[in-house]
């Protein structure tokens, strides 16, 4: 069963994702060559925190750090160390808060310096992708009309979305039902109704969508080595539409 979230869930929710939007673009103006991925952990932490949140991932089923930074080929789930950003390098952060009981999830893909043309294409359909997906995210329609949404669009630029990674339903636990793939036939699935609060999150390849898990057990990446852009929001439905619960300025585009 979906649950459907209350007025005063949702305006909870509301404070979480402010927060969170808060730290993403703080995040995001830090994202530059020299940086290690270790202390945009650091920042967010602390961040989180002096906000009154708390980190959501952080020993999340063993996740050791706060935040995932991922790294080109990485699709989800990079743990932060002591590797250095390089010019020319995407960078995809994923984070999360709690706040009063009540979660929030969103993630951002930035170029590190310069980059190629085609991760700036990546990151632009990714960007996209997650746009056209809310749009979807209307009272009446299904779940699977999302994830359709996401699929033609990200194929129609030429690139892939990764199949074994999906957004989820989220309250006052982390990840609820439904499940939300990034591709699949529309008019299928549960019926989207107000009340429901979803983290939609496409992750497209710029070549195949096979990846494997490393030996750490958390961090994915593509088997050809490509590389993946990652965009993620919360969104609630309410009045038959969808809000933005993380609403962040998009500077990539």
């Amino acid at each position: 069963m979906i649950g459907l979230k209350s007025e005063r869930e949702l305006a909870l929710m509301r404070e979480a994702g402010g927060i969170l939007a808060k730290v993403m673009e703080e995040l995001g103006g830090k994202i530059e060559p020299g940086i290690k991925t270790l202390e945009l952990d650091h920042i967010a932490e602390g961040l989180i925190k002096k906000l009154g949140a708390r980190p959501a991932f952080k020993d999340y089923k063993g996740y050791p750090a706060s935040i995932c930074v991922s790294v080109n080929e990485t699709i989800v789930h990079g743990i932060p160390g002591p590797r250095v950003l390089n010019n020319g390098d995407i960078v995809s952060l994923d984070a999360g808060v709690e706040l009063k009981g009540y979660f929030s999830d969103m993630a951002r893909t930035y170029p590190v310096g310069d980059i190629d043309e085609e991760s700036k294409k990546l990151i632009d359909a990714a960007d996209i992708a997650l746009q056209k997906a809310i749009e979807a995210a209307v009272a009446g329609n299904r779940v699977f009309d999302i994830s359709h949404a996401i699929q033609t669009f990200v194929e129609s630029r030429g690139f892939n979305v990764i199949r074994d990674f999906v957004g989820h339903g989220i309250g006052a636990r982390l990840h609820e039902p439904p499940e939300i793939p990034n591709f699949g036939q529309p008019n299928i699935g549960e019926k989207l109704e107000d009340g429901m609060v979803l983290a939609i999150e496409p992750m497209i390849s710029a070549g195949g969508y096979e990846l494997e898990i490393l030996e750490d057990g958390w961090t994915a990446v593509t088997k050809d080595g490509s590389r993946v852009a990652h965009f993620e929001d919360t969104i609630a439905v309410t009045d038959g539409k969808p809000e933005v619960l993380t609403l962040c300025q998009r500077k990539n585009r």
